[in-house]
């Protein structure tokens, strides 16, 4: 638990699921400064045993709305002892409800709550309170997710290190990946904590970083640590050993890395804090974690030296094959090499099915129905739901900045007439009395003068109908024709500006992926397809597990598979374009390391179909093991009671073993069997850029043998070997 001290929670944002700058936040604040109106930070639910407006509850509602509004940091309340509206009255009489505004933005209203609530709750005098509201969904959010960053700690890595101990069969070396795994994560809860003094960062950093960080560390040093054993077994001395890991896979890891960290890069297009703060602490893991590797690492093995097999209580189980094969990969591999059209085929219609559900997918913005159903913040809302007709999460303001209640009355009266003629409007507040179908049902009363004020006013606007009705209904209030100009604001116009916002974002985000993936894949190969190939083959990969999300999380399928959660009928904005970055870093970071196998073997024996066997033959295994140990490091995120967390946890689990498996496995090989020698093929210009770069020199040492130095072909060239096969043949 020692790590978890770094994770001081009151320096964490709360957060960042809305995006900035849109017409609601805008509408928001200066419905706040205008009118001290908006959407309420706390909802405080008070029932009593006596009916709510009887005068002994009376007294007591308003002693404790005057204490609420005295304690600090509270800026307005708002209750149904005050203003007497009838849609804070529960519909049984003996519960009403008080809307609190709190001081700050929505982090600073978060830690106020964590403070506030626990004082306000409970047994008050004549009823009991229960609490919910942003706020304070975001404080039991942050309490949750430090709990299960300690659960974390006690599960994920035990689990790692058994199946790396399982695999290695010996002590040492099983001990090496999770050593490498720690000392990146240490290093990354200390440059997370002083991240959090100067910006905003999400209180689920920790969590999600603390899986990639030892994901992505176990399985570079797993990596490093295989291709060491591989070469002491062939005889090399320990120190030449590690410089020819380090030159090979090393190599790899560097380029992976940064492949990774450009991808989690582009989160930073997207105006959500939440996903700019993981960005920056999923980079910082990135580095730490190939840092570790690339320096430590090194320095272990050379102490360490051919004691690495020791303390091995599997050896009988596994001597014959530690020197690198994998029969059954080996099969696999053959396989798909000798029929590549039908392997290939298969595979890609597996993914494609899986990505079917994807297609109708619904987006929409953390609620407290993130969080467990026993949660006070997801139980009060509920109850809220199910006993007062006034839908507050439903709610919509239309403010008029322009417009005189007074000197344009008629003006008022008419706009209000159109606006509660829209199919999906339910009833209308204004200055003007209550307004409902196109015409007025309730004269002004007392609580109409929170609607108007010096040259601007405001409407109250409740969504009627189903809830998929509610963002068409903000764009036809925006659309709709209005005495000056109007603003929107309420909850749903700020999931609507929101998905807009990622939406719009989305394409510079993903061109940046893509084009990034694309040099780095050419840099480290020297060819055109390979990257091209690597691109494609990521986004089955991803579709297939966006699918998956989908078919599970939105429409409630295989619950019992990944534990309790509520069904919200979509899925949040943020967490598709969150695994995008990652599950495509990943799928990347598998392909690198194949592909590096791969072209060390193809210029060694020039021999494409012999290559493409081998590589995957010394790499699958270890590919396989290290996505079930990443998957393993996510499984505290999969457990997890909070939905964001489980989404991503199974997101990233399914996406790493699904690329390790069925892509790398089948999809790769018969891609490159059917284009062969093309694989390696790059225009004059590019091939002369590669060498100038001086990658190709470098690559022409990685590997001993007869044809250590074989230069690639390149401009529709094929290498002079007379055991080359052509594309067709299965040999």
């Amino acid at each position: 638990m020692a790590l978890t001290s770094f994770a001081a929670p009151g320096r964490l944002s709360n957060g960042g699921y809305i995006a900035e700058g849109t017409e609601a936040t805008r509408t928001d604040a200066l419905l706040q400064q205008r009118f001290a109106a908006g959407i309420p930070d706390l909802v405080l639910y008070v029932r009593s045993p006596k009916p709510a407006d009887s005068a002994e509850v009376m007294r007591a509602g308003q002693q404790f709305t005057d204490r609420v509004a005295g304690e600090a940091g509270v800026r307005e309340v708002v209750s149904y002892w005050t203003v007497g509206d009838g849609r804070l009255l529960s519909q049984d009489g003996r519960a009403a409800l008080v809307m609190v505004d709190l001081r700050g933005d929505e982090d600073a209203a978060a830690r106020r709550a964590a403070d506030l609530v626990p004082q306000l709750t409970g047994a008050q005098s004549e009823f009991t309170v229960s609490a919910t509201g942003p706020a304070w969904v975001m404080a039991q959010a942050t309490e949750l997710s430090h709990d299960e960053l300690i659960r974390a700690e006690l599960l994920g890595a035990p689990l790692a290190f058994m199946v790396l101990l399982f695999v290695f069969g010996s002590f040492t070396a099983a001990l090496l990946p999770a050593v490498i795994g720690a000392v990146a994560v240490a290093g990354t809860f200390a440059v997370l904590r002083v991240l959090s003094m100067y910006l905003p960062l999400s209180s689920f950093a920790f969590n999600i970083t603390t899986a990639l960080g030892f994901g992505l560390a176990v399985d570079y040093a797993l990596f490093v640590v295989s291709r060491y054993r591989e070469e002491l077994a062939a005889g090399a001395a320990p120190h030449a050993a590690v410089e020819t890991t380090m030159r090979t896979v090393g190599r790899t890891v560097v380029f992976s890395a940064g492949t990774v960290v450009i991808c989690l890069a582009a989160l930073l297009a997207f105006p959500l804090g939440f996903l700019r703060s993981l960005a920056l602490a999923g980079i910082s893991v990135v580095v730490l974690a190939a840092a570790a590797t690339r320096l430590v690492l090194p320095a272990m093995l050379v102490v360490i030296g051919r004691r690495i097999d020791r303390l091995d209580p599997f050896a009988s189980l596994r001597r014959n094959g530690r020197a690198g094969r994998s029969a059954w990969w080996l099969g696999a591999a053959r396989l798909a090499t000798g029929r590549p059209v039908v392997a290939g085929g298969c595979a890609a219609l597996f993914l494609l099915t899986l990505a079917v559900p994807f297609a109708h997918v619904r987006l929409g913005v953390t609620d407290e129905r993130v969080l467990p159903e026993k949660a006070e913040s997801h139980a009060t809302a509920t109850r809220i739901g199910r006993e007062f007709p006034l839908p507050w999460t439903r709610a919509l303001a239309v403010l008029l900045p322009d417009t005189d209640a007074v000197d344009q009355r008629q003006d008022l009266d008419a706009y209000a007439r159109r606006v509660s003629a829209l199919p999906a409007a339910g009833e209308v507040a204004t200055a003007l009395g209550t307004y409902r179908d196109g015409r007025r049902t309730q004269e002004p009363s007392v609580d109409s003068l929170l609607y108007v004020t010096t040259g601007s006013t405001w409407l109250s606007v409740m969504a009627d109908g189903p809830p998929a009705a509610d963002e068409p209904l903000v764009r036809q209030l925006r659309a709709l024709p209005s005495p000056g100009r109007h603003l929107v604001s309420g909850r749903p116009a700020r999931v609507l500006d929101t998905k807009d916002a990622v939406l719009g974002a989305l394409p510079a985000a993903a061109a940046i992926v893509v084009a990034a993936v694309l040099l780095l894949l050419f840099l480290f190969t020297g060819s055109v397809l390979i990257p091209v190939k690597a691109v494609i083959m990521g986004a089955l990969s991803l579709g297939a597990s966006f699918g998956a999300m989908v078919y599970v999380f939105q429409d409630g399928h295989l619950r019992t598979l990944v534990g309790d959660f509520t069904v919200t009928g979509e899925l949040e904005t943020s967490m598709p374009i969150l695994v995008f970055g990652a599950a495509f870093a990943l799928s990347v970071d598998y392909e690198l390391f194949l592909i590096s196998r791969i072209q060390e073997e193809y210029r060694r024996t020039g021999d494409h179909r012999a290559a493409v066997v081998a590589g995957l033959a010394r790499t699958g295994r270890m590919i396989t093991v290290a996505a079930v140990i990443f998957a393993i490091a996510l499984l505290p995120l999969v457990s997890s009671s909070i939905t964001l967390l489980k989404l991503v946890g199974c997101g990233l689990a399914l996406a790493v073993l699904i690329d390790a498996t069925v892509v790398r496995g089948v999809l790769v090989p018969a891609f490159m069997q059917l284009t062969g020698h093309a694989n390696w093929w790059a225009p004059r210009p590019l091939a002369a850029l590669h060498r100038r770069v001086g990658l190709e020199r470098r690559l022409r040492h990685t590997s001993e043998g007869p044809r250590a130095g074989l230069p690639a072909a390149r401009d529709g060239e094929r290498l002079p070997d007379q055991q080359t096969k052509s594309v067709g043949d299965k040999g």
